[in-house]
């Protein structure tokens, strides 16, 4: 047994033996069960942290056997990257919790729980065969029940723990359908082997006419779909709010994140079903769109907070159907540590509201509230070369970097690094879009700071593009081939961006003369513009229509019972 062996070991195991420990530990005793628990939870992390550097040092996946078909570890760049992420903000969410829990019941309860989710997706990380990867997955979703419905006198909480633990057992059976194809078909429960005969045998077996390697990617895309609530299964995810702040703030270290960890996992698999990477970055655009036009109707900050969330799972799966594997998992870590110190900030925000009278009279407050024209704003033709000019001028400068080879090659990932760029491009022109609207008294310096920050963004994705790519997937022909595999025809992808583009800017044209109209008219919404707010005031009715079908079911299970009867 190697170092390498051993400290990965201690990685997985240790909040579970934390667990262990805590269960002896009289449940009074809270001082003792907070120190025990933040104690372990900072020695994973630091151990974490130092297997990220050996291996970047020695960078040499390892697959460490039990001696049976299952329980078998796997080092790898993916593993040990995300469990720097998961354990870090596990042991952020730990420290918070010592006081936030402390005059809840089930202290001890809770921190027991928090260890053994914290174990069980290091051990879904670290998992090197199919049966370990399918435990911990669904030991994931188990142990959230438990953790939402941390309250037991609120029925809320209770049900929409249910209403989680249920799309979660929906989203396992088709990854427990692909595993049983796999071993069928390959005979190993062992990724790397696994992997290892997909690429020397990618065709050579069939479902219903159709490749496996395609059928397994669209079940395990299924499972994702699920896991990082995507359109249409995503409506569990903003009413988890009801459970502990501390469990909103860890879902984002490693659960909803997930969807995104098992797309890399399985590359090997995508790189052969193109079609499903398509599926994938339609699925995803739809519900970044939804989740962030939600995200902006709320009154609650939490459920706010779900739907951006539903957003941000939405942007991970586009950069995932575009191809940019290595990049949805920075996006996935950046997304756990920034949202994840929003929840915990959450709490504190909403107590000093409540302690002032009022909003400060700032300059978006002015403008927001008590709906004042600006007294100074730049001229409309100029502010809106600038709106739409400086961001594409950017986006350019940033296609040439990267067809001169900075950060990919080919046709085929200049695709995908133009259809992100061209996102980045939407989001800076409607940011100053909107800080034109505002009133400022030095627009120029506003939007000369905003289009510096979109520079060194676009300028940052390159080099993440580049580096974090060449760690994540250092075979420079599996990267090849996941462009390949991503890649549409080019007049097809041409139309798309074009298309896009028209749809935007007719939008902002749209929305400026309807502020106009408002200014200079009369204020009394339109039809259309109620409508409008009333379907996502309604979220869009998703909700409504899976409460119409359960009311269905249930008529047909009464009516299968009277007949039952009969017979």
């Amino acid at each position: 047994m190697t170092i390498h062996h051993l400290m990965l070991l201690g990685i997985v195991f240790s909040p579970m033996l934390s667990a262990w420990l805590t269960s002896f530990v009289p449940s009074t005793n809270q001082r003792a069960i907070a120190r025990l628990s933040v104690s372990v939870s900072a020695l994973t992390f630091a151990m974490g942290v130092l297997a990220l550097i050996d291996y970047w040092s020695h960078p040499q996946p390892q697959w460490f056997s039990s001696g049976y078909a299952w329980g078998s570890l796997y080092l790898d760049p993916l593993q040990s990257v995300m469990a720097v992420a998961v354990a870090g903000i596990s042991f952020v969410v730990h420290v918070y919790a010592v006081r936030y829990m402390a005059e809840e019941t089930g202290y001890a309860r809770f921190y027991i729980l928090l260890d053994l989710m914290t174990g069980t997706i290091l051990l879904m990380v670290a998992a090197g065969d199919l049966v370990t990867l399918l435990i911990a997955w669904h030991g994931i979703g188990v142990l959230l029940y438990f953790l939402l419905g941390h309250d037991l006198e609120r029925p809320p909480a209770q049900r929409y723990a249910f209403w989680t633990f249920f799309t979660y057992r929906l989203g396992d059976l088709p990854l427990i359908l692909a595993t049983v194809l796999l071993y069928k078909a390959y005979g190993t429960f062992s990724l790397p082997q696994l992997f290892e005969r997909i690429a020397a045998m990618p065709d050579a077996y069939h479902v219903f006419g159709l490749s496996l390697t395609v059928v397994v990617a669209l079940l395990i895309a299924l499972s994702a779909f699920a896991r990082s609530a995507q359109f249409p299964l995503h409506t569990w995810l903003p009413y988890t709010m009801e459970g502990p702040t501390p469990v909103s703030a860890l879902m984002h270290a490693g659960i909803v994140n997930a969807g995104g960890f098992i797309i890399n996992r399985f590359a090997p698999v995508f790189v052969h079903a193109g079609g499903v990477l398509h599926l994938i970055f339609a699925v995803g655009l739809i519900t970044a769109v939804m989740g962030s036009i939600l995200m902006l109707t709320q009154n609650d900050i939490k459920k706010s907070l779900g739907y951006s969330t539903m957003g941000q799972m939405g942007f991970m799966f586009v950069e995932c159907g575009v191809g940019a594997f290595s990049l949805a998992i920075y996006h996935l870590i950046a997304h756990g540590l920034f949202k994840g110190t929003l929840f915990l900030g959450a709490g504190g925000m909403i107590g000093e509201a409540r302690k002032q009278d009022g909003v400060p009279h700032d300059d978006i407050y002015t403008f927001v509230v008590e709906r004042k024209p600006a007294t100074s704003r730049l001229p409309w033709m100029l502010a809106a070369m600038v709106t739409v000019v400086m961001p594409f001028l950017v986006l350019g400068i940033s296609r040439w970097l990267v067809g001169g080879g900075l950060a990919g090659g080919g046709l085929a990932g200049q695709q995908g690094a133009t259809i992100l760029l061209f996102f980045g491009w939407a989001t800076g022109a409607q940011l100053l879009f909107a800080t034109y609207r505002l009133k400022a008294e030095k627009p120029w310096r506003t939007m000369a700071m905003i289009i510096l920050s979109l520079i060194i963004i676009v300028a940052g994705y390159t080099l993440i593009e580049h580096t974090f790519d060449q760690f994540m997937y250092p075979d420079r022909a599996i990267r090849g081939a996941i462009d390949v595999a991503a890649s549409i025809p080019s007049v097809t992808f041409y139309v798309l961006v074009g298309v896009l583009t028209v749809a935007i800017v007719v939008g902002w044209m749209a929305t400026y003369y309807a502020a106009a109209a408002g200014r200079h008219g009369s204020t009394v919404p339109s039809p259309a513009r109620l409508a409008l707010y009333s379907l996502i005031s309604r979220e869009f009715y998703v909700a409504d229509i899976y409460a119409l079908l359960a009311q269905r079911v249930l008529v047909l299970s009464k009516c299968m019972n009277v007949w039952s009867r009969w017979l």
